[in-house]
């Protein structure tokens, strides 16, 4: 008997190459300035008896923001009236995945930002970005982790170097292109000259457009350009404005 479609997808899924794009989220991890760290306490424990079988389970309550770690930034972080991540329906959480790479870039300029140009090279080798994917940015910066010191890169003034989109790119991808969501390493979609002087207004686009993009992915580097899938989830707070994700991708091996 022949097996359903489904089951042969899964087959073909299984046997291709699995990259986890999350990184592992604790107290000491970097973060925005203007949050606090992570806190985790033991609410319940596992014991043992007097004839050594066990008792009790582990269990933990956390706290930290929504936006740590790898996580989601539904519209509504940003923009009143938007979808929270409670209203991204599934469909929107496995995508294919397109990479744009300028770690060559950021590694002479830790300011610089994706250009029109990058872009242009990108579709030049691939084609152009395809509707409805996910497009990351990958900059080499997740290879600075888990040092806030590196990931920010402050300098004597404490403005902050590191890499990170463009207006003109975003509006291509997400006006031009009919691109679902949008993903990077660093702790912002601005680059960090603006964030230092308080400027959002590249993350304030994004989820303007009433899409969404997850923060501090990782392993980018273990990706092709072209031709992954990637898959994004998050729990499905009422009303959350952004919570960690597990994000990982799927592409044939070579």
């Amino acid at each position: 008997m022949t097996p359903p479609p489904l089951t042969q997808a899964l087959d073909a899924l299984r046997a291709a190459t699995w990259v986890d794009l999350t990184h592992t989220f604790h107290d000491g991890i970097p973060h925005s300035p203007a949050f606090e760290p992570e806190s985790r306490s033991v609410v319940s424990s596992i014991g043992q008896a007097a004839d050594g079988s066990l008792t009790g389970f582990l269990s933990h309550e956390y706290r930290h923001v929504g936006q740590w770690g790898t996580h989601v930034d539904p519209p509504a972080h940003f923009v009143p009236g938007l979808r929270h991540q409670d209203e991204i329906p599934v469909e929107e959480m496995i995508l294919p995945l397109v990479v744009l790479d300028i770690t060559a870039q950021a590694e002479r300029d830790p300011d610089y930002v994706v250009s029109d140009a990058d872009l242009a090279d990108w579709e030049t080798r691939n084609g152009r970005v395809p509707a409805g994917s996910f497009v990351a940015l990958r900059t080499g910066w997740s290879a600075r982790w888990p040092s806030q010191q590196l990931m920010l890169n402050a300098d004597a003034d404490g403005v902050c170097h590191f890499p990170g989109w463009s207006r003109s790119v975003l509006t291509t991808l997400f006006e031009h292109r009919g691109v679902t969501a949008c993903g990077h390493e660093t702790t912002d979609t601005d680059p960090g000259i603006a964030v230092s002087r308080g400027d959002s207004a590249l993350e304030r686009y994004v989820l303007g457009t009433d899409h969404y993009q997850i923060e501090l992915l990782a392993n980018l580097d273990q990706l092709p350009e072209t031709g992954a899938l990637i898959i994004a989830t998050w729990p499905k707070a009422l009303h959350g404005s952004g919570f960690p994700a597990r994000v990982f991708a799927i592409h044939q091996k070579d």
